[in-house]
């Protein structure tokens, strides 16, 4: 995913789809086997392929509840063992995020599965997470991707994340939080509203794009009924919710509703 790419995500306001791993063996909720898992992946990246989305990012949000900054070793392999199978079959450029904070972990099954970017948190400045206080990994995590040789890998960074308190730095604006990112290297800045599928707030967004030359990506609340609001104000739209039945993130992608939205991007694209 070169610098071409991220000006074709600039240029093209890119929608990327969640696929909503199922529950990995050794968390609470895991029903599945392995390749069940692997086959229900590769059953809504498709859907998402043919709706014409522009990127995938997967994600073990039903790995809840997660562990902080490392996972096991199972989870590793089972992300990787989905992002090969995704990798085989799909034509999008796809991302991977493994929660909470698993950021070189998800780096390291990126460079196995040939993925093309991670959605990393915790980029810069601590925070209070679901999972306890989350320290920055930016330094880390640039000189983890040297080592490996994936510097082809793009990192887009939550800047003020969902599902956090941000007390610790309540005196740091949004306008630092985003040129501090971009300073520290980051690819793309990622800004969310307070939790999964609730909106981010405009004027984050416009601060976002104001204080950066950096791809500007929405992470959550994006609908159909409100990505016309944010559409000239972000490159890309990260949409899981709004994808899925009765607009719930744990349930399975309604086609309905992917073609709804299709629908008015095209729109909007035309305008």
């Amino acid at each position: 995913m070169g610098t071409n790419t991220i000006q074709q995500m600039k240029q093209g306001k890119w929608i990327i789809g969640m696929v909503h791993v199922e529950a990995l063996p050794g968390t609470p909720l895991n029903t599945l086997s392995i390749q069940s898992i692997v086959n229900k992946s590769i059953e809504e990246a498709l859907k998402l392929q043919n709706a014409e989305v522009d990127a995938i990012l997967i994600e073990n949000m039903h790995d809840v509840p997660y562990l902080k900054r490392q996972v096991g070793p199972e989870i590793v392999a089972c992300m990787t063992a989905v992002s090969i199978e995704l990798r085989k079959i799909i034509q999008l450029p796809i991302g991977i995020q493994i929660l909470a904070g698993a950021n070189k972990e998800a780096l390291a099954v990126a460079q196995a599965a040939r993925l093309d970017f991670i959605r990393a948190e915790g980029f810069t400045f601590a925070h209070i997470a679901d999972e306890g206080y989350m320290e920055s990994c930016a330094g880390e995590l640039l000189r983890y991707r040297k080592l490996i040789g994936a510097e082809h890998i793009r990192i887009f960074t939550d800047v003020q994340k969902k599902h956090s308190s941000h007390s610790i730095t309540a005196d740091i604006s949004m306008k630092e939080h985003v040129e501090t990112a971009s300073y520290f290297r980051s690819d793309g800045i990622i800004i969310t509203g307070s939790s999964t599928g609730k909106e981010a707030l405009i004027d984050d967004v416009k601060i976002a794009c104001q204080s950066t030359i950096l791809p500007v990506i929405i992470g959550s609340g994006i609908t159909t009924g409100n990505i016309e609001n944010y559409w000239d104000f972000a490159d890309a739209f990260i949409v899981g919710s709004g994808f899925k039945f009765e607009g719930k993130w744990e349930n399975s992608i309604s086609e309905e509703r992917l073609k709804l939205f299709m629908d008015k991007v095209k729109e909007l694209r035309r305008s």
